[in-house]
C-alpha cells in the first residue's frame, strides 16, 4: 500500500513538472529571461518556504540549527542543479516539449538514479544502498537494468528528433517549436540532463534536515511529519537554484535590455506575471509531491527514475497536444512512441527492482 501511494504521489508530481511550461506559452511580448526569472521567484523563493511553513512550521529553526557543512553541500548541489534547470528551459525552447523533455529528463533520470549509490560506495552510510550493494543483489541489478533501458529509450527519442529534422522544412518545424534547433538543443539538453540530476544529490546531502523534520511534533498535519520531511531540504536546495538563475537572467536582461519588459505597457504586464507565477508554482508542486513519494518508497534511485519518467510521459502528451510531431512520417512517429514506451518500461523494471 505504501509503495502504491508512493507511485501515486510521484505521478502527480510528474504531471505537474511535465505541465509547468505550458503557462509560459501564454506570456506575450516578454523575453525568455524575463518570464523565466519571474517564474523562478515563485518556484524557488516564495512557494517553497510557504509549503515548509504549512507542513513543518519549525522548518526555519531546523535550518538555523543545522551544521554549516550540511547546509553548504546542499546549497552547492542546488547551485549545480540550477545550471541544469536553466539549460532545461533552453532545451525545451529549442527542441519542444516532447523531444526536449525526453532527452533532458532521460539523462537526468539515469544520472540521478546511479550517482548517489556511487557516493555511498565512497562514503558508507548506514541504511543507504551503495553501488556495490546494487551490483550484488537481484533487486539492485534490476534497478541498474532499468537505468540501461532508460538510456536506450533516450537514444530512440533522440533518433526520432533527427528523423523529424530531416523530414520537415525549417518553416514546418517552427510552426510547432518557434526556435527549433536540433544540434544546439541536443547539446544543451544533455548538459541539462546531467546537471539537473544534482537535485537528487541535494536531497541526499540534506537528509539530516529531513530526518529532524520527520521527528518534528509541530507538523500542521499531525502524525504526517515524515510525509513532508523533504520540504525543509527543498528550501536550501532551491536557494542554490535561485542564485544561479538570478545571476544568469540578470546578465541576459542587461545585455539584451529586456529588463524594460517589466514596465513595458505595450505588453500585458499583469497577465504575464500571473502566467509566469502560475508556471513557477506548478513547477514547485513536482518536488512537493516528489518528497511525499520518496518518503513512501524509501529508495532514492527508484523514486528519481519514476519521477523523471512520469514527467517524460506527461510532457510528450503535451507535445502531441501542441502538434509537435504533425507532418512527420509514420516511421518517425513510431520511433518517438517506441522511445517513450522503452522509458516507461524502465520505470516498471526499477519498480520491480525496488520491491525485490
Amino acid at each position: 500500500m505504501q509503495a502504491l501511494l508512493g507511485v501515486l504521489y510521484h505521478s502527480i508530481g510528474g504531471f505537474a513538472s511535465g505541465s509547468f511550461y505550458m503557462p509560459f506559452n501564454k506570456v506575450k511580448g516578454w523575453a525568455w529571461e524575463s518570464y523565466w526569472i519571474i517564474g523562478g521567484f515563485f518556484s524557488w523563493l516564495i512557494v517553497p518556504p510557504l509549503a515548509a511553513y504549512l507542513t513543518i512550521p519549525g522548518f526555519a529553526g531546523i535550518i538555523a540549527s543545522s551544521s554549516s557543512q550540511i547546509l553548504f553541500i546542499t546549497f552547492v548541489m542546488g547551485l549545480l542543479w540550477g545550471v541544469g534547470g536553466l539549460s532545461y528551459g533552453l532545451g525545451v525552447r529549442y527542441l519542444g516539449m516532447s523531444l526536449g523533455n525526453s532527452v533532458v529528463l532521460g539523462f537526468c533520470a539515469a544520472f540521478g538514479a546511479i550517482v548517489p549509490s556511487i557516493y555511498y560506495n565512497i562514503v558508507p552510510t548506514i541504511g543507504k544502498t551503495s553501488f556495490t550493494d546494487m551490483l550484488s543483489t537481484p533487486g539492485g541489478q534490476m534497478v541498474l537494468l532499468g537505468v540501461v533501458v532508460c538510456l536506450i529509450g533516450i537514444g530512440l527519442s533522440g533518433k526520432a528528433g533527427m528523423m523529424k529534422e530531416k523530414e520537415l522544412t525549417e518553416e514546418e518545424q517552427k510552426k510547432s517549436v518557434a526556435e527549433f534547433s536540433l544540434v544546439k538543443g541536443l547539446i544543451i539538453a544533455v548538459l541539462s540532463g546531467i546537471l539537473s540530476s544534482f537535485f537528487n544529490f541535494g536531497i541526499e546531502a540534506g537528509k539530516p534536515l529531513a530526518e529532524i523534520a520527520a521527528s518534528s511534533p509541530d507538523s500542521l498535519f499531525e502524525g504526517s511529519s515524515h510525509l513532508f520531511q523533504n520540504n525543509v531540504t527543498f528550501v536550501v536546495i532551491l536557494w542554490g537554484g535561485l542564485t544561479t538563475n538570478f545571476i544568469w537572467t540578470t546578465i541576459l536582461s542587461l545585455k539584451n535590455g529586456s529588463y524594460k519588459d517589466f514596465v513595458n505597457k505595450a505588453t500585458p504586464i499583469s497577465k504575464n506575471i500571473m502566467f509566469a507565477g502560475l508556471a513557477g508554482t506548478i513547477w514547485f508542486l513536482q518536488f512537493f509531491f516528489y518528497g511525499m513519494g520518496e518518503s513512501k518508497l524509501g529508495n532514492g534511485a527508484s523514486s528519481w527514475i519514476l519521477h523523471m519518467s512520469t514527467i517524460i510521459l506527461t510532457a510528450n502528451m503535451w507535445g502531441i497536444y501542441r502538434k509537435e510531431w504533425k507532418g512527420v512520417a509514420p516511421k518517425t512517429k513510431w520511433t518517438i512512441t517506441a522511445g517513450i514506451a522503452v522509458i516507461l518500461l524502465a520505470v516498471v523494471l526499477v519498480g520491480i527492482g525496488n520491491s525485490m
